[in-house]
């Protein structure tokens, strides 16, 4: 039975001015939609039909959850790729990944191709189509398994390649949970014997940073994650996401 698309009262604005609309997108629902089905870019549209324009400056595959940040107008497009060429747009992602990456903390910089068994999908490493992407991560924390560990991650985007993430955990032997595509596993005996599924790739768009379009300094705008993501990873026992959050807050200040 095919899964209901979420609607516009699934959609938080969290943001809104001038130049920016700031959403908080549900899962199960692609940012765009080339074939004119249902799409955030359309709810957008719904909430906010006065603007002269509404232009995504990321795109968050349909499974994944969190911050996407509209441009209302020109100057706001053009400032925001502006702002991503000179490293000054920022993202922490948070992921649920099983196994977790070695070591702790890292980069990681394998180019992402097309798949050449499925143009939907993407690779790391060279191949049609490839293109340089970063990503740097750090392990949160981690929680063992029955067998193995679930591990929970922050993920900083440095470039915005087309699931560019999954890849890169993929490659590193840390796929998500849930992410079937690439190798992530859709249920998960926990040390307690209980079994949790994921009926997505957990994946979540946290924190995205932005210089502000008038005037100096800077938004932050902020995601908590949804309540699967959370109960997968409540059920393992890991300390509460918001207060990882907090002392990773206090550790960057």
């Amino acid at each position: 039975m095919a899964r209901p698309t979420p609607g516009v009262e699934a959609v938080r604005v969290v943001h809104r001015d001038a130049h920016l609309l700031v959403l908080i997108k549900p899962p199960h629902l692609p940012t765009t939609a080339p074939d004119e089905g249902p799409c955030l870019v359309k709810l957008a549209r719904e909430l906010d039909p006065e603007a002269p324009r509404l232009h995504p400056s990321s795109r968050l595959d349909a499974e994944v959850t969190g911050v996407v940040t509209f441009a209302r107008t020109r100057r706001a497009t053009k400032a925001l790729l502006e702002a991503r060429k000179a490293g000054l747009y920022r993202r922490l992602y948070l992921g649920l990944a099983s196994p977790g990456p070695t070591p702790d903390a890292g980069r990681w910089d394998a180019s992402i191709a097309l798949d050449p068994r499925d143009p939907r999908r993407r690779r790391a490493g060279d191949g049609e189509g490839a293109r340089q992407a970063a990503t740097r991560f750090e392990v949160a924390e981690r929680r063992p398994l029955v067998e193995g560990e679930l591990a929970l991650l922050r993920l900083f985007p440095e470039t915005g390649r087309t699931h560019q993430l999954r890849v890169h955990a993929a490659a590193a032997s840390a796929p998500l949970f849930g992410d079937a595509p690439y190798g992530g596993p859709k249920r998960l005996t926990l040390a307690s014997g209980r079994v949790v599924s994921a009926r997505r790739v957990m994946l979540h768009c946290a924190e995205v940073r932005v210089p502000r379009i008038a005037g100096d300094g800077e938004h932050l705008f902020r995601a908590r994650v949804p309540a699967d993501f959370e109960k997968a990873w409540a059920a393992a026992g890991g300390t509460p996401i918001a207060e990882l959050s907090a002392a990773a807050a206090d550790e960057r200040r």
